[in-house]
């Protein structure tokens, strides 16, 4: 795994602290751990596996769905960034 080099250096946690974690979990069929390990992990897939099929196939509306899974994906990061930083203090 690498290296946190805000945590490191800083002493707090990132904003991507847990997603390589989340997503080794998410390899081995931990499903409930990923989730609870990085909430962020899902709805970067889901966006992720949108734009590779909007890549490949012609979407109706694929800008405005992207936007809403990209706005959903970095709210969802944000929120349970501030949840973790305020659990932790």
């Amino acid at each position: 795994m690498l290296p946190c080099i805000t945590k490191h250096y800083l002493g707090f946690d990132c904003m991507g602290c847990g997603l390589q974690r989340s997503a080794l979990l998410l390899c081995k069929g931990q499903f409930m751990e990923a989730f609870t390990m990085y909430p962020g992990i899902y709805p970067l897939i889901f966006l992720f596996g949108f734009l590779g099929i909007s890549y490949v196939f012609q979407i109706r509306n694929s800008s405005m769905i992207t936007s809403f899974l990209a706005i959903s994906t970095a709210l969802t990061i944000i929120v349970s960034y501030i949840i973790k930083l305020t659990t932790i203090f």
